[in-house]
């Protein structure tokens, strides 16, 4: 007489494959966007020689004269940049001759110095030989002048001045998420390989996503999901994120970004 496999046996085998695909789903697209990388080759390795002039995307300050918020992003330096990005902000107010950049540098930290730096500074440069990628942009009058107002009051906000993390976070993205949250008008999708974005400051559980629309939960940037009309559905597992977007159609995989529609804003 055959005997029926116990249940308790046969739900832990069915969760132990479930377990196996969703690893699956993380690990693949992220070992094929390392071995992408480094088949690519030609990344600089000293950072004092590393190109940081622009890739000519921003616009000329000198014939702009409406105000201008960009978000960019670009592969992070040496190995990270198999898989990570960095990501900044640059505004512009009405009439100003240059650009500031809003971002968060590790090695101030190190240096006793805080690890946000706001200043002014060539809005679309090259990130240390990576070619950046606009992401947002946001241009107007006085409504967007005050959109850069409160970039700068969130930015004294962030509760990291004095803390960086490469991994989960506090990071450079976990410092640009930050002020998407708080300026939900710049609508911010940020890509998956922004490691960190979804590192919740003060410990929080829960919170709206990086574009200030939706939900997000977290558990100290390792474990989490994010519900949102912009991001669309994102699971986060070690700080890698996979999901799916709708709005355009595109899968959100570990490692190598993007793929499929992009937004056109």
């Amino acid at each position: 007489m055959l005997l029926a496999t116990p249940a308790p046996r046969r739900a832990g085998k069915r969760l132990l494959r479930a377990g196996i695909v969703i690893l699956s789903m993380f690990l693949l697209p992220l070992g094929w966007a390392v071995t992408a990388h480094y088949a690519e080759g030609g990344h600089p390795t000293d950072w004092r020689t590393a190109r940081r002039d622009s890739a000519g995307i921003a616009t000329d300050p000198a014939t702009t004269t409406e105000a201008v918020i960009q978000v960019y992003a670009a592969k992070a330096f040496r190995w990270r940049g198999a898989f990570a990005v960095h990501t900044w902000i640059a505004a512009k107010p009405q009439r100003a001759d240059h650009y500031t950049r809003f971002e968060v540098f590790g090695f101030n930290v190190a240096r006793g110095r805080s690890a946000v730096r706001i200043q002014s500074g060539i809005p679309d440069g090259y990130w240390y030989g990576a070619q950046p990628i606009l992401l947002r942009e946001v241009r107007g009058g006085a409504e967007v002048d005050q959109l850069i107002t409160r970039l700068h009051k969130a930015s004294a906000r962030y509760p990291y001045h004095d803390q960086y993390r490469l991994w989960p976070g506090p990071n450079s993205n976990t410092f640009i998420a930050y002020l998407g949250r708080a300026v939900p008008e710049l609508n911010l999708d940020l890509p998956p390989t922004a490691i960190g974005k979804d590192f919740l400051p003060d410990g929080e559980l829960i919170s709206t996503a990086p574009s200030g629309t939706g939900i997000q939960l977290s558990l100290g940037g390792l474990l989490g999901l994010i519900v949102a009309p912009e991001e669309g559905l994102e699971l986060n597992l070690l700080g890698l994120s996979l999901g799916v977007d709708l709005n355009p159609a595109a899968l959100k995989l570990p490692g190598v970004g993007r793929v499929g529609s992009n937004r056109s804003d």
